[in-house]
């Protein structure tokens, strides 16, 4: 497919689409030029995909040999001034943990793609997300975003750059089976409507510059590799000039820059979209493919005479604490819907604190929730 459009970078126009395809293309129209990873079902379309089109638009694609060479590849490259990308599947990526924290802790910009699968198997499930939020070691916030459709997967992509190249850090798009491996109806903007973020340069010379001196944003200006600068990106606790201090006070200050930047632009990270919650007496909290059966049972629900709504959350790190709390008020019942044994509906009941009653809604046997599943819980509470 992608010789039908040699060197375009953003493929303008309405497509019947693979999920993991419009990732590739998300990734492209955000500016992406480097691309390595490791095959693994059913991430493996993304890599198909961007060796294909890397070398189109001028850029690079690497398949590395394992997992761990294609984090730290990425980290590279992005260190070299590229906007980078990887993408696996759940066992890939407790392979990429030490990479990922090492981007942390250097302040590495790039793009995950963890397109979910039950263990060993190309069964659908949501059983990653914490691991997404707390897999790499020591203090750290994460950026974590969960599309539900093939046209989010795309739009999310594209933001995940966004975000990365903002706020210098790796951010992860939680992708599923289910989403990966299904085509819809996508539709990609003209290339002069896209909003790209570019990481903000030094304005300094090289000899005033300090590597790690916060703007204030907490953000960091990031040079590239060969332009003078010479900066140490060390996992170890390091000062303002990028110096390795064992020092607790230089951690503590550095450890609280790191996390500080995400917690402060909770309004610029953050993102959850509301359906039917005006008079809604029950909600439904989903993310991810979900969200798919969760609103047909809104909707079913509601023809019934019972109150439900749906709140969707766009961003799973970090908690969408704000909009959740707002959410519950005056509900009777919270139901958190999700593909696992219950990981996320814990975050629910922590935020919810006593506001409302939550009801779990979880179901791990490789397939996402019927409606009438959804609806049964609903009907159970509602009686």
């Amino acid at each position: 497919m992608s010789g039908e459009h040699p060197g375009e970078r953003v493929l303008t126009g309405t497509h019947f689409m693979l999920g993991n395809h419009a990732v590739a293309e998300g990734a492209l129209a955000a500016g992406c030029d480097f691309f390595a990873g490791y095959p693994i079902t059913p991430a493996n379309e993304i890599c198909e995909r961007m060796a294909a089109r890397m070398p189109e638009t001028g850029g690079k694609f690497l398949q590395g040999e394992d997992e761990l060479c294609s984090i730290f590849a990425v980290m590279g490259a992005s260190l070299a001034g590229a906007k980078s990308m990887t993408a696996t599947a759940s066992a890939g990526y407790n392979y990429m943990q030490e990479g990922i924290e090492y981007g942390i802790a250097a302040e590495v910009p790039c793009v995950i793609v963890d397109v979910q699968r039950c263990r060993g198997e190309n069964f659908a499930t949501q059983a990653d997300v914490m691991q997404l939020r707390w897999g790499a070691a020591g203090d750290h916030e994460m950026i974590v975003l969960a599309p539900s459709s093939v046209q989010e997967l795309f739009d999310f992509t594209l933001r995940a750059f966004n975000l990365a190249e903002r706020f210098r850090t790796p951010v992860v798009v939680m992708s599923e089976t289910t989403i990966a491996l299904m085509r819809e109806k996508l539709v990609i903007p003209e290339a002069t409507t896209i909003e790209t973020v570019t990481r903000r340069r030094p304005s300094q010379p090289p000899d005033d510059f300090l590597p790690f001196r916060a703007e204030p944003d907490d953000v960091p200006a990031m040079p590239s590799f060969g332009e003078g600068y010479h900066v140490l990106y060390s996992i170890n606790p390091h000062d303002e000039s990028g110096s390795i201090q064992w020092e607790p006070r230089v951690f503590e200050g550095l450890y609280q820059r790191i996390t500080g930047k995400i917690k402060a632009h909770y309004d610029e990270i953050v993102e959850t979209r509301a359906f039917c919650m005006e008079d809604a007496e029950f909600v439904l909290i989903a993310y991810g493919s979900e969200c798919r059966p969760a609103l047909d049972a809104v909707h079913l629900a509601r023809a019934k005479g019972i109150r439900v709504g749906l709140l969707k959350l766009c961003t799973v790190w970090p908690v969408p604490e704000r909009e959740i709390r707002e959410a519950l008020k005056g509900v009777r019942c919270a139901f958190p819907v999700e593909m696992n044994i219950g990981r996320y509906a814990g975050e629910i009941e922590r935020v919810a604190g006593g506001l409302c009653e939550v009801r779990r809604v979880t179901k791990n046997l490789g397939s996402v929730h019927t409606i009438e599943e959804i609806l049964g819980e609903i009907e159970a509470v509602a009686r």
